[in-house]
Parts: structure tokens; C-alpha cells; sequence
């Protein structure tokens, strides 16, 4: 049980200092005062803390961490189509380094679930999807991997080389033997899949339609990259005769079930659109700056009523950049272009907890500190220096990421201290860096 806490529980009123009970690995009770006697109970004393839920990731490529630092001055699509063939060297010993680490940092940042979206899977090289799966387990984080693809290459008019991209026989026979072997539809789940053909501009027409027939077959979401780019709206209206939002919505790709990365670029009346039809968009504020592509109408989606969540996208494209750390971004950069009133800490807050656990389809379960929801909890400390800033959540919102007293998924201690307890740090933080020399080796070998 956390006690003696400030907690912001998203749903429902702020308690100044109360208690949070957990069994069982869910949220057993939430109250003011101190916690009820309970025999054998271990209690975490949260004395000048901010209990929140753990963060909700909705958009990463984790393969990406042995890539950090490469093209940093350029657009997305020289980006890219620079990084397509080292990444085509990867195998499941880059996959497995990546991911721990790129996972192990997200932890240390206060996130508890984490989407990835894998979409290069070269031949030869090993089981990445199990790979990044192993690593999430280990690490003891709740997982939701998206089964990628490309099957668009260059001589499609697609922008990857030919040699990165998949058959679409083989790529939709491949994601429905990764959801037969993967997917969780429990309500504690830890490992659930999504189809996740990689964007517009690198898989067939046939590819999006068959994907969302498949997914829709399976019973589990839809995810790719949308809008995130003016480049990407030109190549749509010139080989699709559209804009994105109206490609997404002729191949039937609108939906509560369907979430989209970055969506920067939208017209009012795709924001309709979003809203209507329940569609949610991962808002990745660093990337998006990073490799300027502009800012998304988080306010205007918001506003309209459509779900929005948060991503920190690809560790290539966002070097280092924290699950907390993305809300404040969010924040600051919604206000930069509406002013100091267009997104408040406790609406950031809310992206990055509850509005990513919709774009999941987990909000049932996860997202808001609830009786009955899974105990996916962060404890921040906001005490010593922080203490001058009277509001918890301001201090987590506007400044930079507080210590983790205590990280909980499901109950279970993943952080504490601000250090990982359910693996070795420093060898996650090794696996890393090993698997980013691996993956340069491999590039100058070729």
C-alpha cells in the first residue's frame, strides 16, 4: 500500500494526502488519510510524492536505439532513406540490446505499457518479433508490439530500397502466426499485437486493405504512420490522387480500433473525421521538432473530442527522450502556437496516461488510478527542490522528470530508487550500446 501521497488519479478528484491499496495486482482502494491496517501488507510511505498512473507509450521504433545520432539535420524522408540499408543489417541480437535498453530507459521514465511498431524484418537474421518480446518480459513492462511491413519498394514508386521490403503473401501470413502466437486479449495482459503496415508511402493499397481485414478477423488494433509530413501529403496526392486522411478513410482504415503516429498534417475535416469515428493519433512532440516536421493540432483534436496519446517514436529520430519528458513537450509546444492557456499540466497528463490507454483500447484497464483497474502506478518524489513548486503535478508537468520513488506494473516493483529492480541496469544500458556496435559493424561489412 502508498501512503501519505498527492495523487492524481486522472479520473476523479486530486487527493492532497492519501493512500493507494493494491492486491492482487489491481487497484484494491484509493481514499484520503492513512491506509487501513492490513496484516502482512508492505507499505511504501510516499511522504512528499505524486502518485500517478504509470505512462502509456503508444508509438517507438525500439530497434532504432543502435541507430542514435545518425542524419541529424535532415527531413524525414532523407532520414530515412539514409538509415533504410543499416537497418536492414539488424538481426535478432541488435533486436534483443535495442529493446532492453530502449525499454529499460522508457522505465526509468515512468512508463509502465509500451507500444513498438517493428516494420523491418530482414531475412536471415533471426526472430526480431520474439526478440523484443523478450526483452519487454524480462524487463517486466506491459507490451504491445505491432507486427510492421513494407512491401512498397522504390521500384513500386515506394520510398524504402527493394531489399527491406517483405512480400505481402509472406508479411500477412507472418502477422497472423505472430497474433496466434503472441496476442493476450486478457484484461491484465501483458503482450498484446497490432497489425502495423509501416505508412503510405512504403505498402500497397492491397497491403492496407488486407492488413485491416486481417486485424479485424483477429479482433486486435491497427496501427501506422499518417500525416507526418507535408513530403508525405504531396507523394499522396500524386500517386493516390488524395490527401492521407481521405487515402485512410477510402481503404477503410477509420476506426475506434485504429490509431495513427504523428498526424501533424490534418485538415479540419480530417479532425472531423478522427472525432467521428474514434480514431486515435500518438502525438511524438521531440520527433516531430527533431526532424521538423511540424506540430500537431493536438488542441484541435482534443477540442473535437478525438482520443490523443503521446509516443516518443523512434530513439533514431528522438535521441534519449523520456515518456515524461514528451508531456511536457506536448504542453509547451501546444501553448507556443495557442497560447499559455491551450494545454493545461493536468490535460498533458492526461495524454500521457489515459488518452495513450485508449489508443491501446485499454482504457477499461489501465490509464486512470481506479478500484478495479490494474495497479500500473509511478510515485514520484516532488519533495527537496521541487518542493518551491506548490503543485505536484506542475512540477511534473513543467519541469524536468522528478525521480521515481517507485515504479509499479500490475502491483509488481519495476523501479525504485530511480533504478531498476527487475533486471541488472547497467547491463541493459551495455546491451545497448552493444547492440549499436554490432549494427555499425555490420553496415561497414556491407
Amino acid at each position: 500500500m502508498i501512503e501519505n501521497a498527492y495523487i492524481a488519479p486522472v479520473v476523479g478528484a486530486e487527493i492532497t494526502s492519501g493512500h493507494v491499496i493494491v492486491d492482487g495486482g489491481r487497484i484494491a482502494a484509493l481514499g484520503a488519510g492513512p491506509a487501513p491496517a492490513r496484516a502482512g501488507a508492505e507499505r511504501i510511505d510516499a511522504a512528499g510524492c505524486l502518485v500517478t498512473p504509470g505512462l502509456v507509450n503508444t508509438h517507438h521504433h525500439l530497434y532504432q536505439w543502435a541507430s542514435q545520432g545518425l542524419y541529424q539535420d535532415s527531413t524525414l524522408f532523407e532520414w530515412l532513406t539514409g538509415l533504410y540499408r543499416t537497418w536492414a543489417r539488424m538481426d535478432a541480437e541488435v533486436v534483443y540490446g535495442a529493446a532492453a535498453a530502449g525499454l529499460g530507459w522508457l522505465a526509468l521514465s515512468g512508463c509502465t505499457t509500451s507500444s513498438d511498431h517493428h516494420y523491418v524484418f530482414p531475412k536471415g537474421r533471426g526472430d526480431l518479433f520474439e526478440a523484443e518480446v523478450r526483452a519487454a518480459a524480462e524487463l517486466g513492462l506491459r507490451f504491445h508490439p505491432c507486427r510492421g511491413s513494407m512491401d512498397r519498394g522504390q521500384s513500386d514508386g515506394g520510398l524504402p530500397p527493394d531489399e527491406v521490403v517483405e512480400r505481402t503473401d509472406d508479411i500477412l501470413t507472418g502477422t497472423a502466426e505472430t497474433i496466434d502466437s503472441y496476442h493476450d486479449p486478457s484484461f491484465d495482459s501483458m503482450l498484446r499485437v497490432a497489425v502495423a503496415p509501416c505508412s503510405p508511402f512504403s505498402v500497397s493499397e492491397t497491403l492496407m486493405r488486407e492488413s485491416a481485414k486481417l486485424a479485424r478477423d483477429k479482433g486486435v488494433r491497427l496501427h501506422t504512420h499518417l500525416a507526418e509530413t507535408l513530403d508525405e501529403e504531396e507523394h499522396c496526392l500524386e500517386q493516390m490522387g488524395c490527401t492521407p486522411v481521405e487515402y485512410m478513410e477510402k481503404i477503410g482504415w477509420l476506426g475506434d480500433d485504429v490509431w495513427f503516429a504523428h498526424a501533424v498534417h490534418l485538415h479540419d475535416k480530417d479532425i472531423r473525421r478522427f472525432a467521428d469515428t474514434g480514431t486515435g493519433s500518438a502525438h511524438c512532440p521531440t520527433s516531430n521538432a527533431r526532424l521538423g516536421a511540424g506540430i500537431a493540432r493536438v488542441t484541435d483534436l482534443l477540442a473535437a473530442g478525438a482520443p490523443v496519446g503521446l509516443g516518443v517514436d523512434g530513439s533514431a529520430s528522438s535521441e534519449l527522450t523520456s515518456m515524461a519528458g514528451e508531456m511536457r513537450q506536448a504542453m509547451l509546444f501546444q501553448r507556443a502556437v495557442h497560447g499559455p492557456t491551450a494545454l493545461t499540466a493536468r490535460q498533458a497528463l492526461e495524454l500521457g496516461t489515459l488518452g495513450g490507454a485508449r489508443n491501446l483500447g485499454r482504457h477499461t484497464e489501465i490509464g486512470s488510478l481506479e478500484v478495479g483497474k490494474l495497479a500500473d502506478i509511478a510515485v514520484w518524489r516532488v519533495d527537496g527542490f521541487r518542493a518551491a513548486i506548490a503543485d505536484p503535478v506542475c512540477s511534473l508537468v513543467f519541469g524536468p522528470t522528478p525521480p521515481l520513488a517507485r515504479l509499479l506494473v500490475g502491483g509488481r516493483t519495476v523501479v525504485a530508487d530511480d533504478e531498476l529492480r527487475t533486471v541488472a541496469q547497467d547491463s541493459v544500458a551495455s546491451a545497448g550500446a552493444a547492440a549499436r556496435r554490432r549494427l555499425m559493424r555490420a553496415e561497414e561489412s556491407r
